[in-house]
């Protein structure tokens, strides 16, 4: 069983954050005000989430549960956009084909092939396991877009002079493609590569904390890195190729009007 935190307690816990902004503030970083509410938000909407999963794993609806990753998936490509400095209307759909694609595909194979839960849209795997490889598919869309349309902004003469030589559009994106990928990616092979013995991931200690044994908690803790490593590769690859018709004009030049 776990240790409950009663509320004196976790309030208590907000006065580490008098560290970092004492950090900020001696550096002049300017991240003071964006610290504190980045962390109130994230107080108010763990909150809510408490509140609305307590109702969604009582009702255990597959429409319901289906819904609220249908919104999750929504609310991740909406960030994804602002933070990669792109506009919206003109990806929101290409990115959120890019996600749900990615998501789905990995998360019906752990659910549905690997645990295999009984209703196989139980809320209390579905909801979970999704939001982890949601969550980490949204840091790495983020840096990926980011990485792939500013590298040929910031290069776009040796870019021009890839078409000019006649490479296809193709051709001419793949050295930015895999810079993109490699920034993307390479953070995770190195959590993977050390996982275990620098650090304890969440949903293992999460379960462990929660009264599971150890080797339970680390099948499932392999299986979710995985389903993660391979969501956030696929996101990557998939959103940027479904952003190429929009990015780019007639004469395959980097359209100026696609950043916010």
């Amino acid at each position: 069983m776990i240790v409950d935190m009663n509320t004196a307690s976790t309030c208590s816990m907000f006065a580490l954050l008098l560290i970092p902004t004492g950090i900020f503030l001696w550096l002049n970083l300017g991240l003071v005000r964006e610290t504190l509410i980045s962390a109130v938000r994230m107080t108010i909407q763990l909150l809510l989430v408490g509140i609305y999963l307590k109702y969604i794993f009582q009702l255990n609806n597959g429409f319901i549960n289906s819904a609220w990753v249908l919104i999750m998936m929504i609310a991740a490509n909406a960030s994804v956009l602002e933070k990669a400095g792109l506009k919206r209307k003109l990806f929101f759909w290409r990115t959120l084909t890019g996600i749900a694609v990615s998501t789905f595909v990995v998360s019906a194979w752990f659910i549905l092939v690997a645990i295999r839960p009984d209703p196989l849209y139980d809320a209390r795997y579905m909801v979970p396991i999704i939001g982890m490889i949601l969550g980490n598919c949204q840091r790495s869309n983020v840096m990926s877009l980011e990485r792939f349309f500013s590298g040929i902004r910031a290069n776009e003469q040796e870019f021009m002079t890839y078409l000019m030589l006649g490479a296809t559009l193709h051709e001419a994106i793949r050295p930015y493609l895999r810079a993109s990928l490699k920034a993307t990616i390479n953070p995770s092979l190195s959590t993977m590569a050390t996982m275990g013995i620098v650090s304890l991931p969440g949903m293992m200690t999460g379960q462990i904390l929660g009264g599971a044994l150890p080797i339970p908690a680390i099948k499932y803790q392999i299986g979710i890195m995985l389903c993660i490593f391979t969501a956030m590769v696929i996101a990557a690859l998939v959103n940027i190729l479904l952003s190429l018709p929009v990015a780019f004009d007639d004469h395959q030049r980097l359209k100026t009007g696609i950043f916010q």
